[in-house]
């Protein structure tokens, strides 16, 4: 295949600006999926994606487009029915030749990659980036420029690519499209007149966009002495098939590899066989090889999780290349237990775990022992939408019912003898006397909100323990704001808390920074008298009563009453902050079936009330709190119930 008739993009933009829109537009306009197989988000192939209008996995895609094809029909539309429309396209793809047009006569091949939006997945993106050669910045025009934008922008200007900026939904009367092309011009540095306009609703600029594309892309690098005995590739994502086993999905540099070449993961070291090889038009397609600058698929035929891994290099295994630079193993930011909701499902959730961790490398998890929720694991995620996400999937995709308990984050404890531990789960964490400093992830943090709304911005943040930095005009009467958090605060439902006091307008990026003192403890709630692990969390000092108040109310309200009067207590700073009773089921014990005890003297009535009395104390002293599940389910949740 000839390399200067290959284009390798992304696509990249904050969540919602229509990336999956325009590229389902792409592949109406170059013919790549017939017009009765197409559907809303088609590379969105993942019923969870589908149903939140979001990228989670990203997709690749190989389109075939002719530009002297495209500009005739749309030159033409009054001389050409459906039938010499049909008969066109065929001509020109058998190569009809015709030198009036200033881009080539041949077919492009456009390897497009749709990417996450959302920051979790920011590592997966960068790898992405690395695998192409050029980028579409998408800017919603009705929203403009939005946080996340900027640091997608910046991942693709630090992996060098050409930047294409772009502005879409130009159809929509909501649209501010000279504003928006302002915004992109000042934040690029570039004229506002190579600025592309496009809808993705109504595919109106998209032949001008790809046009661009292969203008302004370059081809991939072409090396003048070609090697046959070496191949190196670039895995950016794979997935699992229960039949073939691990598909890496890879962007070649060098060489060529055909089916049943001898391959190596250069990081893992695992050796395997090419079971097949092939590119996406979307859906799989089989070829016989894959040469440099190609973008594609290998069947593995690896069934063992933890041996595919995002940013890892396949080699040929007789004379392996050294790792294509960039490499890191993705860091769980956040923690939480999960636990089956029957006892009978812990090997059921264990094999689920297992399959997932086979199409995403990217969440760990260990098996661990609660004693109120038995047998579970410790799993860590890239964030709070990487958690949703993965728990989402083992409830559809294998039936299981969870308990998920509060996540938490890294702390490292320097304890009192000198010893150094680093703590993942809250109720692991020492005793307050113990302490003596501890040490928690920060995060750096770009809000850009309308200026109306800075106000109630400020008092969020200084409510999150926040400290504020630069604030500048962005544009458009909005206001751009760069703090440093605590991990731990924004986890404690800031992004519902912001969306509330920007009214939805507010955008946020991230990205998790150095570890800082921490002024926190550890907050045990007791039900009974009995420290109950699932309902442990850390909280800032400064907050320990008021956080220890809700605890213990909310549970309060949800706890079934017991046989016996049972006390609930939040402890936390060596001493119990507040405590609340639950009164015990009250029985009648002179009710004997449908007959009142009567006759005799008072005696015998006191005997009975005695009896009651000593099996109640009997049972507050040795007998144990039954908390349902649905409690555990409720507790975890934000809110109330």
């Amino acid at each position: 295949m000839d390399l200067k008739h290959i284009r390798n993009f992304s696509i990249i933009a904050h969540i919602d600006h229509g990336k999956s829109t325009l590229a389902d537009r792409m592949l109406e306009v170059t013919g790549t999926i017939e017009a009765r197989k197409m559907k809303d988000q088609v590379l969105d192939s993942m019923e969870l994606e589908r149903e939140r209008g979001i990228t989670i996995k990203m997709q690749p895609v190989r389109m075939l487009w002719n530009p002297k094809h495209s500009q005739i029909l749309n030159s033409k539309p009054e001389i050409l029915n459906k039938s010499e429309a049909q008969n066109l396209k065929n001509e020109t793809s058998l190569g009809f030749r015709n030198s009036d047009f200033e881009l080539a006569d041949t077919d492009y091949v456009l390897n497009l990659i749709d990417t996450p939006g959302h920051i979790d997945f920011s590592y997966e993106v960068s790898r992405a980036l690395k695998a192409v050669e050029g980028s579409i910045l998408l800017v919603d025009a009705t929203q403009g420029v939005q946080a996340q934008t900027l640091t997608t922008l910046q991942m693709a200007r630090d992996s060098g690519l050409t930047i294409i900026p772009v502005v879409s939904k130009i159809d929509s009367p909501l649209a501010r499209i000279d504003d928006v092309k302002q915004e992109i011009a000042k934040l690029l540095d570039i004229d506002v007149d190579v600025i592309i306009g496009v809808s993705g609703k109504t595919g109106e600029g998209v032949d001008t966009l790809l046009e661009e594309v292969i203008k302004r892309i370059p081809p991939p690098e072409i090396k003048q002495v070609v090697n046959p005995n070496v191949f190196s590739s670039l895995v950016f994502d794979f997935k699992y098939d229960n039949h073939r086993g691990v598909i890496v999905y890879v962007r070649v540099f060098e060489g060529e590899v055909m089916r049943n070449a001898p391959l190596l993961f250069a990081v893992s070291g695992e050796k395997f066989l090419a079971l097949e090889v092939g590119i996406f038009s979307p859906q799989e397609v089989q070829k016989e090889k894959l040469g440099a600058g190609e973008i594609g698929y290998i069947v593995t035929g690896i069934k063992k999780p933890g041996i595919a891994s995002v940013g890892d290099t396949i080699t040929f295994a007789r004379n392996p290349s050294q790792p294509l630079p960039g490499y890191m193993n993705p860091r769980p930011v956040v923690w939480a237990s999960i636990y089956p909701e029957s006892a009978d499902d812990f090997p059921n959730l264990k094999t689920a775990l297992g399959r997932l961790k086979l199409s995403d490398s990217s969440f760990t998890f260990e098996e661990e022992t609660s004693g109120s929720l038995g047998r579970g694991f410790r799993c860590g995620f890239l964030g709070m939408l990487h958690l949703e996400i993965i728990t989402e999937r083992l409830k559809r995709e294998f039936d299981l019912a969870l308990v998920i308990t509060t996540p938490s984050i890294t702390y490292k404890v320097v304890l009192r003898n000198g010893k150094e531990e680093t703590i993942y789960s809250p109720h692991l964490f020492p005793n307050d006397g113990e302490v003596l400093k501890v040490r928690e992830p920060w995060v750096a943090m770009t809000i850009i909100t309308p200026i109306q709304y800075l106000g109630a911005l400020m008092q969020l943040l200084f409510e999150h323990e926040a400290e504020i930095g630069d604030t500048e005009n962005f544009g458009d009467n909005r206001s751009q704001v760069k703090i440093m958090m605590p991990l731990r605060e924004m986890m404690r439902n800031f992004f519902d808390e912001l969306k509330s006091a920007t009214s939805g307008y507010g955008s946020i990026s991230y990205e998790i920074g150095d570890f800082r003192d921490a002024d926190v403890t550890r907050l045990d709630i007791l039900v009974a008298d009995e420290i109950v692990p699932a309902f442990t969390r850390m909280i800032s000092r400064r907050q320990a009563t008021n956080e220890a108040e809700k605890a213990v109310e909310k549970l309060h309200a949800i706890l079934p009453r017991q046989q016996f009067e049972m006390k609930i207590q939040g402890v936390a700073l060596g001493r119990i902050l507040c405590s609340k009773a639950v009164k015990a089921f009250r029985k009648d014990v002179l009710m004997h079936g449908s007959k009142v005890v009567g006759g005799g003297d008072i005696s015998r009535k006191k005997k009975l009330l005695e009896k009651q009395k000593k099996g109640k104390s009997r049972m507050r002293d040795t007998g144990k709190v039954n908390i349902p599940h649905e409690v555990f389910l409720k507790m975890m949740r934000n809110g109330t119930e």
